[in-house]
């Protein structure tokens, strides 16, 4: 039975549609550069979800582009990243 590609699974759960492209593209500088996500766009990749997140790290991964890059070290980031927002997202407000 194959498994479905990335392709796929972005398609079937509209992954490119949930985030708008300023957060997008903070949450990859964050991921495979370095730098930090602000609350606004922790928010839009949480709404995302974690099989959007997870598979479109993936997907970016088998671009030729990223060749050069740690796999293992960009998992870990993203994941990082995934558990920071959740953490923040799921934490009570302190402003009142």
């Amino acid at each position: 039975m194959a498994t479905k590609g990335n392709d796929q699974i972005i398609k079937e759960n509209n992954c490119e549609s949930k985030m708008g492209l300023p957060c997008v593209l903070e949450a990859f500088t964050s991921i495979f550069n370095t730098g930090s996500i602000s609350n606004k766009c922790c928010g839009e990749l949480v709404v995302l979800g974690k099989v959007c997140h997870s598979v479109l790290v993936k997907r970016t991964l088998e671009n030729p582009l990223f060749k050069d890059l740690n796999p293992g070290k960009i998992i870990a980031k993203s994941i990082q990243t995934w558990n920071n927002c959740l953490a923040l997202i799921d934490s009570p407000s302190l402003s009142t």
